[in-house]
């Protein structure tokens, strides 16, 4: 692979959060500055400690600075989902909230059109006032689709007080980006970082598994469709998965028939998986038209230098790592030439 003409790079899966929030923002999320000059952030959720955020999280021109160093062609930019609220019964707020976090996103976009692309979000507990916010983020803010999370409250995602959502969005030909969050919890979680480390890959198979086997694909099959962290374990444990759903119909099948390896080359994941053998697994598993390159920038369990992973483990093969670094992220968020650095 020649050194000298590296390539294109778009990471599918970052986040970015506004240096000021609203008042109403504030009720769910507050930015505190530290001390003594620190450029860092603490977010405080519900009045307590959540995390401290370097400026990149925060400051657009920290942002491309460092996408400049990485070799970041383009990112594409959500929220984080802490933000995503599914539990808040005032839906207007968190309607309120979600427009203002998709403004921002918006007008990051307008103003680096070269260098992002934009997902926004939308009060999902609310499917209604949902559609109405995914209708203004395509049609209205040229943002390419939403983030959502893996469940909203207790429905999974082919519960069918969903279905209108899914129609809406496939109709828009709107990108979803399922992101884990809302995670298990319990005194058993609480030590070593587990619903981080365990919980959201779990999240994520549990989103997938929901969307197959509840049907989702067979009513809305142009959906597009991506998934957080390279899909969790479900590419790990999709034999289990599959011997399940033949083995236990009445358990697994009742609302789909078909096995959810049917339906592998029908919605894709990011590459985020931290290992070379996973990766390997991750691209021969879920087709190689349908793994791109995603980072959780700027968050400490994503990759440093995204992009690296990639093209250490297929170094051989640069056809390959034109593909999960940006090919398939072109064709998949339909992004025109121009929009390429």
């Amino acid at each position: 692979m020649d050194s000298a003409a590296p390539l294109t790079r778009i990471d599918i899966h970052t986040h970015i959060l506004p240096r000021e929030l609203s008042a109403n923002a504030k009720k769910y999320l507050e930015l505190r500055a530290r001390n003594d000059g620190d450029p860092r952030l603490d977010m405080y959720k519900d009045g307590k400690f959540f995390r401290t955020i370097e400026p990149n999280c925060f400051d657009i021109d920290v942002r491309l600075r460092e996408m400049d160093e990485k070799n970041i062609s383009m990112q594409v930019l959500s929220t984080i989902p802490v933000l995503f609220n599914y539990a808040c019964e005032n839906v207007n707020d968190i309607l309120q909230l979600s427009r203002e976090l998709n403004d921002h996103i918006a007008s990051i976009c307008r103003q680096y059109p070269t260098r992002f692309l934009g997902l926004g979000t939308v009060p999902l507990q609310a499917p209604k006032l949902a559609i109405e916010e995914l209708r203004r983020c395509v049609n209205e803010l040229d943002l390419k689709g939403v983030e959502i999370g893996t469940h909203v409250n207790e429905w999974n995602l082919d519960h069918n007080e969903l279905d209108l959502f899914w129609c809406e969005a496939e109709k828009l030909d709107a990108c979803i980006f399922v992101h884990p969050w809302d995670m298990p919890v319990g005194k058993q979680y609480e030590a070593y970082w587990m619903p981080w480390l365990c919980g959201m890959p779990f999240e994520t198979t549990a989103a997938i598994c929901s969307i197959l086997m509840g049907g989702v694909l067979e009513k809305y099959p142009k959906l597009r469709l991506i998934f957080a962290h390279g899909g969790g374990s479900f590419p790990f444990t999709l034999g289990r998965i599959d011997h399940g759903h033949a083995c236990r119909p009445d358990l697994c099948a009742y609302n789909n028939s078909n096995p959810p390896s049917s339906y592998i080359g029908r919605f894709s994941v990011d590459s985020l998986v931290h290992d070379s053998r996973a990766l390997e697994y991750l691209v021969e598993t879920m087709k190689e038209t349908c793994v791109m390159l995603g980072s959780d920038c700027p968050f400490p369990l994503g990759e440093d230098n995204p992009g690296e992973l990639i093209l250490r483990t297929f170094r051989e093969n640069s056809d390959l790592c034109e593909k999960l670094l940006s090919s398939n992220a072109k064709r998949f968020f339909k992004i025109v030439d121009q929009h390429s650095k």
